[in-house]
């Protein structure tokens, strides 16, 4: 007889800072995608793929604008994967002008909202903000 019980999401959660940040949020996206097919809940791997990205981006902005260590937290369910990115700065992310140089940025926001199913900005007690981002669950 088949559980009828809703399954529970896999998770995982970090403290990232500095230069190598993105790169440990990219580990945790790999390691919940390797979690997620381990227990027969595999992640697609478009949805992985979109992940990677949402997460290098947030972390990476986190890291750049806001001072000392950011939380990364990451959970897969069957409907969506959820990234939140939580930081010290109050001041929420704003579309720049694209460099079409590439030498100052400018693409990441707009990258994360077209990935994403939802992105919302929501203040900490603490003062700060996480971004979260929702990516479907069918890619």
């Amino acid at each position: 007889m088949a559980d009828s019980a809703p399954t529970r999401p896999v998770r995982r959660h970090c403290q990232c800072q500095g230069d190598g940040a993105p790169a440990r949020a990219r580990e945790e996206v790999r390691h919940l995608v390797d979690e997620a097919g381990a227990a027969g809940r595999p992640v697609p791997v478009e949805v992985r793929d979109a992940a990677l990205l949402v997460a290098s981006e947030l972390v990476t902005n986190a890291v750049k604008y806001a001072s000392g260590p950011c939380g990364f937290a990451l959970g897969w369910s069957a409907d969506g994967l959820d990234i939140d990115v939580t930081d010290s700065s109050p001041a929420p992310p704003r579309r720049r002008p694209a460099d079409p140089a590439g030498a100052t940025g400018g693409y990441g926001w707009p990258l994360v909202r077209r990935l994403s199913s939802q992105v919302d900005v929501r203040p900490t007690p603490e003062g700060g903000k996480t971004v979260h981002a929702r990516i479907p669950g069918s890619g």
